[in-house]
């Protein structure tokens, strides 16, 4: 006989990734959250597409160096909601529904307050955030013009990854690539529109990057409230209420991954400003191959995701062997995308950095670029394979120390060493960057054949 909480259970949102093969379960999970990424980053590439193409490397500059707040700002959200994930995905495991719901009311408020706050810095501190990055003078005007104007879409970047952070923690991903989908259409068309028709140069990519960040929160929160019973989710502020232990261990696990993601952001701050004093060809080059990187690392930041999310649910159930296997088809899959990568940036290069600018220089030095990183590529498909056991078990003090070992002691250090030790210039900066994630690699793999994470007490201990 089926008892009433067995049916609510079943018509849940989500997927049980605790049974069934973990290659096909892990690699039909990720696909979507792959798919999400590669979206994301196509959206906020057409922004440089259209500037590079109709206002030049001073448009160029002025996007890449006023979104750098927003690209400190989407760590935070991508953080605590990774926390979100991986304490719900444990509880899903677990089938502790009704500290699900709880957890899904405080995340969402502790987020929104989050967001709220930055909007604040982002406005009255631009001008001084832009002199620190060392933003040309003659793409000051734009750069603070984007940063505005763009933080008027954080709470809907806070809501959004809150929101999509809940769904995968209970196994649910095509959803998000739904809600980014919307989030696309608007950005690509308001960007041609904006910048081609109207010339509004980077206030126009701005106002374009944050419309589509609204549509995509609008269309999670009518998922949410389309499927509330679903979610035992309710429009009140008895259910926004923060539960104190939960926001504790939702602190507790977030504030390590932002500051991991913070740590990361600051040596590509130094890494972006020590570019930027090299002129506005070798800036433009550094803007355009950052957003190349993170567009060909997608596929394995995409697996690694939904590796964090499957392994939380499988220690939750106590299924620690197909936890560690997990690991190993992880790291597997992740390969496979960055031999692919690789193979673009050997045979295409030229090709694929003509799509974002026509300055021949630019060209040329956009080559050298993306065949210095064929090595990130590489550790980052293993770094990332790995440290998504330490996510999944939720072991926040090594995250910690990975972040700052990635983020400022390799990427600033071995930059330096190879820009002023070797005398290699902005090429020197470049592999310093390629070379940083290498030792946290070690470390990751290192936990990993330890089996630790086996004994580990878990969050919902």
């Amino acid at each position: 006989m089926i008892t009433l909480t067995q049916a609510v259970r079943k018509d849940r949102v989500g997927t049980n990734l605790t049974e069934g093969p973990i290659m096909s379960s892990l690699l039909l999970f990720a696909i979507p959250i792959v798919l999400t990424n590669l979206v994301q980053q196509l959206y906020s590439m057409v922004d440089l597409i259209v500037i590079g193409q109709y206002v030049g490397n001073i448009g160029t500059v002025g996007v890449n160096t006023g979104g750098e707040m927003a690209d400190l700002v989407t760590p935070v959200a991508m953080g605590f909601s990774t926390a979100g994930q991986i304490y719900i995905a444990q509880l899903f495991g677990a089938k502790a529904d009704r500290k699900i719901k709880q957890t899904v009311g405080t995340l969402l408020s502790f987020m929104m307050m989050i967001s709220v706050a930055l909007v604040f810095v982002a406005f009255f501190f631009h001008r001084t955030i832009l002199e620190l990055l060392n933003c040309p003078p003659e793409a000051m005007s734009q750069a603070a013009n984007y940063m505005i104007i763009t933080a008027l879409g954080y709470p809907f970047i806070f809501g959004y990854n809150a929101v999509c952070g809940i769904l995968r923690g209970m196994g649910e991903s095509k959803r998000p690539l739904y809600f980014i989908l919307v989030a696309a259409t608007v950005n690509i068309v308001l960007d041609i529109l904006l910048v081609v028709v109207f010339h509004l140069e980077a206030a126009g990519t701005a106002i374009a990057t944050t419309a589509s960040q609204m549509g995509a929160f609008i269309a999670a929160f009518l998922f949410m409230w389309k499927k509330r019973e679903r979610f035992d989710f309710e429009l009140k502020l008895s259910y926004l209420k923060l539960d104190r232990e939960i926001l504790w261990i939702l602190v507790r696990l977030g504030i390590p991954q932002v500051v991991r993601s913070m740590f990361v952001r600051f040596g590509m701050l130094w890494v972006n400003s020590s570019a930027n004093a090299y002129g506005l060809v070798v800036s433009a080059t550094n803007s355009v191959g950052n957003k190349l990187q993170k567009f060909l690392e997608v596929f394995i930041q995409g697996i690694d995701t939904a590796s964090a999310s499957m392994i939380g649910q499988n220690l939750g159930a106590r299924k620690t062997e197909r936890a560690g296997k997990t690991t190993i088809c992880t790291v597997t899959a992740a390969m496979a995308c960055a031999a692919f990568s690789a193979c673009l940036c050997i045979f295409f290069p030229h090709q694929i950095f003509g799509i974002f600018t026509n300055d021949e220089a630019v060209i040329d030095l956009g080559a050298t670029f993306l065949r210095i990183f064929i090595l990130h590529f590489f550790a980052s498909s293993v770094t990332g394979s790995f440290q998504a056991m330490v996510t999944g078990c939720g072991f926040v003090e090594l995250g910690f120390f990975l972040g700052l070992l990635d983020g400022v002691i390799c990427k600033i250090g071995l930059s330096l060493l190879f820009m002023s030790v070797f005398h290699m210039g902005y090429i020197g900066i470049w592999w310093g960057v390629a070379c940083s994630r290498i030792l946290p690699g070690c470390i990751c793999v290192g936990y990993y054949v330890s089996g630790r994470w086996k004994t580990r007490k878990l969050l919902t201990d």
